[in-house]
């Protein structure tokens, strides 16, 4: 799914809402989730998943069409772990289109 597809999907749910200000809510969603990671955090969205982030060392590699030597930085990479349900709702033999209005309704 695209981003621009989450806004549409969005915009149909919720006729009230325009285009810019279903862009403004997945927007902010999203910079919520980099901010609290930016800072070292973790962003846990019960039933989905949690998103971490974890330090990788600087190190030498290869280019591996010269097999020259290169040097990658120290960096913050980002980690994903499925949630319970995710992982259940994944591999279940149930339909995976589940009805917005049921989601919100549980």
């Amino acid at each position: 799914m695209l981003r621009s597809e989450l806004v549409q999907m969005i915009k149909e749910r919720h006729a009230d809402f325009t285009t810019r200000e279903a862009e403004l809510i997945v927007t902010a969603f999203f910079d919520a989730i980099v901010r609290q990671l930016q800072a070292d955090g973790r962003v846990e969205l019960r039933g989905f998943g949690m998103f971490t982030t974890r330090a990788r060392e600087a190190r030498q590699a290869r280019n591996p069409r010269t097999g020259e030597g290169v040097k990658v930085p120290a960096k913050r990479v980002t980690y994903f772990r499925p949630g319970k349900e995710l992982r259940e709702r994944l591999n279940a033999d149930a339909p995976a289109d589940v009805e917005y209005d049921d989601v919100l309704a549980a």
